[in-house]
């Protein structure tokens, strides 16, 4: 482990004002949008729209590193130049996503648990050996009746921590996305108290297995209410409780924070980020890794009129923009 090559890569992921953009849909869900927008659901359908995001004229400007999926890695452009190559071009950092989905975990109810622990260190040699520089696991949890357990948080938190150590070993910088699912109608209060409790367990197994912290960044979710809550809140209530959880449970130590968009509009995803920047004194680079919050006018543009690349690129770079301006705290309506 090179922790000098790990807390550079870290500053250039999440250097002002520049965030991530998530391009790491699995095939089934890159396959139901496409399907809800009437696009043919082909490998080389997927391929010419990965294009689109990836040549975005200028959209380095605003984002510096792209979260890719196993598929796209290996993908060229139609000239035959790798994308991962013309990232590099870019100055942009090339990530991948590394966990291979979730699973039901036993005898708990409503619970999912990450696969893709096994192979993973062979995996990962072979995308550092296509540029990659950083990585990406998703571990899951839904607010219910009694969940999510700790059983399940503490799994979830193991699972990791080991991804995170294996990544560290190769100079590979992780990014380890714990979601609240906004699934449900949960109180952002509940919202909150589960967050809390799963980033203490989370950084306790991340300092049990002696991960570097410097060299970790956070993707999180929002405190913020289920999508069917009955009581809304605003951004600057929003932004107040994400970032006392955060001070209060999460390592002052880590490298960096960057936020998922989740379940909310591309709009709310903005503001919310802005909010929080209104908030003096932040322990941490703060920023985003969108996929969706970025992606959703994009898609649409390029699905009703598959000929206007452009103009589906000027939808991309416009909401990178926005997303930029936030992560500094100077987007305006």
């Amino acid at each position: 482990m090179n922790k000098d090559i790990l807390i550079k890569t870290v500053a250039r992921l999440v250097s002002p004002p520049k965030g991530i953009l998530a391009i790491d849909e699995s095939l089934p869900t890159c396959n139901k949008r496409f399907e809800n927008l009437g696009v043919p659901t082909t490998e080389e359908k997927r391929r010419e729209y990965r294009e689109l995001l990836i040549t975005a004229p200028e959209i380095e400007k605003y984002i510096s590193g792209y979260i890719l999926f196993d598929e796209t890695i290996k993908q060229s452009a139609k000239n035959g130049e790798n994308f991962t190559s013309i990232l590099r071009a870019k100055g942009i950092e090339i990530g991948i996503k590394v966990d291979q989905g979730t699973v039901d975990f036993l005898l708990h109810l409503g619970e999912r648990i990450t696969k893709g622990l096994d192979g993973l260190s062979e995996r990962l040699q072979e995308y550092k050996n296509a540029g990659a520089t950083f990585a990406k696991w998703r571990a899951i949890y839904t607010i219910g009746e009694n969940i999510p357990s700790r059983d399940c948080m503490k799994e979830n938190a193991v699972s990791l921590a080991k991804y995170a150590f294996m990544c560290q070993e190769l100079d590979i910088v992780p990014i380890i996305e714990p979601e609240i699912l906004m699934d449900g109608g949960h109180s952002i209060e509940e919202c909150y108290k589960i967050t809390a409790q799963n980033f203490d367990i989370l950084f306790s197994k991340l300092q049990d297995l002696r991960v570097f912290i410097p060299g970790v960044i956070l993707k999180t979710s929002m405190v913020i209410p289920g999508k069917e809550a009955k009581i809304r809140v605003s951004s600057e209530k929003i932004a107040e409780m994400t970032i006392k959880c955060l001070k209060e449970h999460a390592s002052k130590d880590i490298g960096g924070i960057v936020f998922l968009s989740g379940g909310q509009s591309d709009k709310e995803a903005t503001l919310n980020l802005n909010a929080m920047h209104q908030i003096p004194e932040l322990s941490w680079p703060l920023t985003f890794s969108y996929g969706r919050a970025i992606q959703n006018e994009a898609l649409q543009s390029w699905a009703q009129n598959p000929n206007d690349i452009s103009g589906a690129q000027t939808f991309l770079v416009e909401r990178a923009k926005a997303n930029s301006l936030a992560s500094v705290g100077e987007y305006k309506k």
